[in-house]
């Protein structure tokens, strides 16, 4: 698990995470969960209806692979502001194994992770 930061994420405390399309995991909603249970304010949906408070906008992108049982092999997040979209911070987890950790522990400590990062010098 890598996680990386261009600032200082403290100031960013409402948070809108992007519900993909082609999700059927309900990772926006692993997500939502982790970030209020961080103390943020989050909420998820389609882009178009983006909060007008909202501080950041989070992205994912994940990837799953069957063998004899769905398992999380890969997931990447970003975090823009919601505004500008620039980007404040990215993180990623891969782990092509199929004794993977459960979903929701790699988003609580993918998240978590990306919220504790220091910025990059």
């Amino acid at each position: 698990m890598a996680t990386r930061s261009v600032v200082d994420l403290a100031s960013f405390r409402r948070v809108y995470v992007v519900h993909r399309l082609t999700d059927d995991h309900h990772i926006d909603e692993m997500i939502v969960r982790e970030l209020q249970h961080l103390g943020h304010e989050a909420s998820s949906g389609p882009l178009t209806l983006l909060p007008e408070n909202t501080d950041a906008v989070l992205t994912y992108e994940d990837r799953w692979e069957w063998d004899f049982k769905t398992y999380l092999i890969e997931l990447s997040v970003e975090l823009h502001t919601a505004r500008t979209e620039k980007k404040l911070a990215d993180g990623h987890y891969l782990q092509q194994t199929p004794r993977a950790k459960p979903a929701a522990d790699v988003v609580r400590d993918l998240v978590g992770a990306l919220l504790q990062t220091k910025p990059a010098a």
